[in-house]
């Protein structure tokens, strides 16, 4: 099975990808990045300023015509910077994620409820990886600080408040009905049929749903409602692991998806057949290393969340980088 324990970092020091971000975009000066970055000495930013007050000129202008730092140095930092905001907006819009907010949210992920579980075998180990490849071909670094995924956390309170409403047992009996049928499959085959069962929904914005520009949906909410890519996502991932399938061998991936240049949402399920992409977008499963037109941003399940890096593209997972 997927041992975390191999990709995820002792917790000391590993909450600080987010708050690296924030603290990183808070010296939003360039001089000041410069300096924390160690291109620069304080001394020498403050000769600087005091030229860029005298002549009105950018920082980084100044900074070239005293032969501080080199053209690409300032290019660099600057594009660090870009894609540190570009980053941190896009985990803002599809993860919820509340820059303010000091409160844990950790203890709140709940079990999936027991009352929607239909598993009644144990998948076998030989089933799964013992180790998660890489996804997209990025590296990652993992965090199991779940602070700042307030829509994440806060579909999964929702989600239990469901299961024991009156309102929903039609669609959640029916729904557990339809899983039944995939009990004691082996697992490729059974993310195969949740993959097929999901994407007959159909595909509806948050907009018009929920009047709101990104809004994450319980299974229930989905079933009943319809719902866009992070909402077929998450209803795939609750499936499965209703089914029996542990958390450490699925994700949420937040990609970038580059031929429609706009963020997108899947579902990683990890096989003794590599990582498959369960996607509306794409209407069979498919194999993550024959698509090359994602790039994830981010990826989530209950236990832990994955900052992915490349080295090779300018892209905000390139940039994110620095957060290493």
């Amino acid at each position: 099975m997927l041992n975390q324990n191999k990709n995820i970092p002792s917790t000391s020091g590993q909450k600080g990808i987010l708050s690296f971000i924030n603290s990183y975009l808070k010296r939003n000066r360039v001089g000041e990045i410069l300096v924390a970055r160690g291109k620069l000495s304080p001394s020498e930013l403050k000769k600087a300023l005091q030229i860029q007050k005298q002549e009105n000129l950018p920082i980084g202008h100044v900074l070239l015509n005293l032969g501080l730092i080199k053209r690409r140095e300032l290019r660099i930092t600057l594009a660090a910077q870009s894609g540190l905001r570009m980053l941190l907006a896009l985990l803002t819009l599809f993860g919820g994620v509340s820059t303010m907010s000091t409160k844990s949210f950790a203890g709140n992920l709940k079990e999936i409820p027991k009352s929607i579980s239909v598993a009644l075998t144990h998948l076998s180990p030989a089933t799964m990886p013992s180790i998660a490849p890489p996804l997209f071909g990025t590296g990652e670094r993992a965090s199991t600080d779940m602070t700042s995924f307030t829509k994440w956390v806060a579909m999964f309170e929702r989600f239990s408040n469901e299961i024991n409403n009156s309102s929903s047992d039609k669609i959640v009996q029916q729904w557990r009905r339809n899983l039944a049928q995939l009990n004691g499959l082996p697992l490729i085959e059974m993310a195969n049929e949740v993959n097929n069962m999901m994407n007959r929904v159909h595909y509806i914005g948050d907009i018009k749903n929920w009047g709101k520009s990104d809004y994450w949906e319980t299974p229930v909410e989905f079933l009943r409602y319809g719902g866009d890519c992070e909402d077929f996502a998450i209803a795939k991932y609750v499936s499965l692991r209703a089914l029996g399938v542990p958390d450490r061998s699925m994700r949420i991936a937040i990609v970038r998806d580059t031929e429609k240049g706009i963020p997108h949402a899947v579902l990683i399920v990890y096989t003794e057949k590599g990582p498959m992409v369960l996607d509306n977008q794409i209407k069979r499963m498919t194999n993550a290393n024959s698509i090359s037109h994602y790039k994830p941003i981010y990826s989530i399940n209950r236990t832990a969340w994955w900052l992915h890096t490349d080295n090779k593209g300018s892209n905000p997972t390139q940039i994110a980088s620095a957060a290493k």
